[in-house]
């Protein structure tokens, strides 16, 4: 009798640890985003964009480390990079400012609107045929966002409209990222970003409220860029470890941790409405994935 493992159990273990990796990079991301939030009560957004940038490239610095060398930050595509990071540097505004103003868990849900306007974008940008299956299913997901905003004769919460243009932007950002994948690496890709963003937050230095740090604050600055560094290196490795079909509905898991967080921390609990138009953008983010991954087995 050997000690080698059917094919099966090989490739179960190797599903759970791509599990694994997603859900615990969702977590870790989820709480830089919960320490964001509270650092934006004292300080500005285009400070907390520079600091936790720059402990960011810790995490960076140790995954190219580990991946074989410096060679993976070369860079070819310079256009699609600078695209790209400009993209990012958006998102990752609107994204942290609306954090600022609105509950962690509603921010990361109206954010999650992304995958729907990557669907939208896909055939002007890259020309890809969206079926009517997944039409239906981005337009179901706009209704979704339409019910989180809920907008009414009295106008609508303009702060909610900051994560949904994180939304945006990050839809635009994870389009140039399909069509620079083919040339740069992951790593290179975030590297490229993260220091434009901190280029970005630098520029803020004349116009914003800049502070000294406590020393408290200063271990939260770091503690925010190593988990969001943290967290980039283990979703990468869910997909490289598992199928993407498999893995990537477990990243929805941050909505859960956003919840858990934000009732925990602040006593913000989502109301009805949030909840209802969740489930509609989260369901349509799943059923579009499930619906790429069947076109991609088809090809």
């Amino acid at each position: 009798m050997t000690g080698k493992q059917p094919d099966g159990a090989g490739l179960t273990n190797s599903a759970g640890l791509g599990i694994f990796y997603m859900l615990l990079g969702s977590a870790l991301l989820t709480s830089s985003d919960a320490v964001v939030k509270w650092l934006a009560t004292d300080y500005p957004i285009g400070q907390i964009m520079v600091l936790r940038g720059l402990f960011i490239c810790i995490p960076v610095a140790f995954i190219v480390w580990r991946g074989g060398g410096i060679g993976l930050l070369r860079v070819t595509n310079m256009g699609g990079q600078a695209a790209r990071a400009l993209c990012f540097i958006a998102s990752v505004w609107f994204f942290l400012t609306g954090l600022k103003f609105n509950p962690l868990a509603d921010n990361i849900a109206i954010a999650f609107a992304g995958p729907l306007f990557v669907t939208a974008m896909a055939t002007p940008l890259l020309g890809e045929f969206v079926g009517w299956r997944r039409w239906m299913a981005v337009i179901v997901g706009f209704a979704g966002i339409l019910v989180m905003l809920r907008p009414s004769g009295a106008g609508l919460n303009g702060y909610l409209l900051l994560p949904l243009g994180a939304a945006v932007f990050g839809g635009l950002r994870d389009v140039l990222t399909r069509r620079i994948s083919a040339t740069e690496s992951s790593v290179s890709i975030l590297f490229v970003s993260t220091i434009a963003v901190i280029i970005a937050g630098l520029f803020t230095a004349g116009f914003g409220d800049w502070r000294w740090l406590t020393a408290m604050d200063v271990g939260l600055m770091a503690l925010t860029g190593l988990l969001s560094g943290a967290a980039h290196y283990l979703l990468i490795q869910a997909f490289a470890t598992s199928e993407a079909s498999l893995v990537a509905p477990f990243k929805y898991s941050s909505l859960l941790w956003g919840v858990l967080i934000g009732v925990i921390v602040w006593g913000d609990l989502p109301d009805k409405w949030m909840i209802v138009g969740s489930v509609l953008v989260v369901g349509s983010g799943l059923y579009i994935l499930h619906r790429e991954m069947l076109r991609k087995r088809a090809v």
